[in-house]
């Protein structure tokens, strides 16, 4: 008989990879679902950045493997970008590394560092593809809380006491940990503030500091880095994607930033895992960091007006949400006596899970359970920005046809 890998035993298939075929599932017989829980861009790139990609894909001597750091014209793109929009500067030649998707970043870092008998502190709720990379490098995940009251920032009393907790069961102790601001899925913005406690913990314990950062672009009128910090690179690596802001995520292009020696350290890694990027992708994405202010504002001034739809259907959703958010989603706390208490707490999703099945099966409206990045999302859902107004708006409508047990609307500012 052939059998899996045991280390697949720790962990699911992605959550999106189950529900999007039930989606499609469910639009053969003909229920024509609208899409709100996924964060894909559906506007395109600049045309200039296309024009790019074709010009350099028609030559006849770019479709050969390429340099496994990137090309230089992409290395120092991306060195540019960083220091034009994040005020922290890199080496081009030795601080950089392209990545096919930041996403698979996430496992080559894990893959680099992580091991069976150390731990490493993911947050919750957070991007689940942290803690499934940490459990496949046989690494344990220890969970920080990231809570409402505390603006979801880090509690560094408690990741103290996780330090001390490890020590007990982990005889490597913790090695890393990630972190992601502006945070997904919460909105919460980044700070200096966040990232100089975040550097000065890492250093304290000789820890790892993990730091993705995609959405820094997405309304959001302060790009930060936690490179920007005195020290960072002592102990931090940081993951950016052009996925997000430059919609570019079917390109996949990513980039890996930090220390000479960590770079160095999680090539041989992936050196071992790809041949390399198309190289005329990669020359047409250093045409997309190129891109000036006006692109940015262009893209933020349609995610603004989405947003404002977003707000008139969580409202009908009876949810409790902040405007003060970052990033190409919302994230709203649930309040709707939608079902009975013993039925809410045998839900695997909680009050999220259920108001999302809710919606999805009788409003043919697919918005995503908070439940999904960690038990401390259980009472809240997360929809996307990444769809037109008309559609925002065909799914306030059919949610408002229906009564969904709501009693007193909160006032949300």
């Amino acid at each position: 008989m052939i059998t899996t890998a045991a280390r697949l035993n720790s962990v699911n298939e992605y959550y999106f990879s189950q529900k999007l075929r039930e989606i499609d599932s469910l639009n053969k017989q003909g229920k024509n679902i609208i899409n709100l829980g996924i964060g894909s861009p559906d506007m395109p790139p600049h045309p200039d950045v296309i024009k790019t990609l074709q010009e350099e894909s028609a030559k006849p001597n770019v479709h050969g493997y390429q340099n496994y750091k990137g090309s230089p014209v992409l290395r120092h793109a991306f060195a540019h970008w960083y220091k034009a929009w994040y005020k922290a500067g890199i080496d081009a030649e030795t601080e950089v590394l392209p990545l096919i998707g930041s996403k698979e970043g996430i496992m080559h870092i894990c893959m680099a560092y992580f091991e069976e008998g150390c731990a490493v502190l993911v947050p919750n709720p957070g991007y689940p593809t942290y803690a499934s990379a940490v459990k496949l490098s046989g690494a344990t995940p220890l969970y920080y809380d990231l809570k409402e009251e505390n603006n979801y920032e880090p509690d560094f009393n408690q990741l103290e006491e996780l330090v001390k907790q490890a020590a007990s069961f982990c005889p490597k102790g913790i090695k890393g940990l990630w972190a992601n601001y502006p945070h997904m899925p919460t909105g919460q913005p980044a700070s200096a503030k966040i990232f100089e406690q975040l550097v000065a913990f890492g250093r304290k314990h000789n820890m790892l500091i993990c730091h993705d950062n995609p959405y820094s672009f997405i309304l959001n009128d302060e790009p930060l880095s936690i490179l920007s910090v005195d020290g960072a690179r002592e102990v931090a690596l940081e993951l950016n994607s052009l996925s997000k802001a430059q919609n570019m995520a079917g390109w996949r292009v990513g980039v890996l930033c930090g220390d000479k020696e960590r770079i160095n350290e999680v090539l041989r890694f992936k050196s071992n895992m790809d041949s390399g990027m198309f190289l005329p992708v990669q020359l047409a994405a250093a045409k997309a960091l190129l891109l000036g202010k006006d692109w940015y504002e262009s893209i933020n001034a349609v995610y603004k007006k989405r947003r404002e739809k977003v707000y008139e259907l969580l409202d009908a959703l009876n949810c409790v949400y902040s405007k003060q958010q970052a990033g190409m989603f919302m994230w709203a706390k649930t309040t709707s006596p939608l079902r009975p208490a013993e039925e809410l707490s045998k839900h695997p999703l909680g009050a999220g899970g259920i108001l999302s099945d809710k919606v999805l099966y009788e409003n043919n409206v697919f918005i995503t359970p908070g439940g999904i990045f960690g038990n401390s999302g259980n009472d809240y859902i997360r929809i996307s920005l990444c769809a037109t107004e008309e559609k925002l708006g065909e799914a306030i409508e059919r949610i408002t046809k229906q009564e969904l047990g709501i009693r007193n609307k909160p006032v949300n500012k």
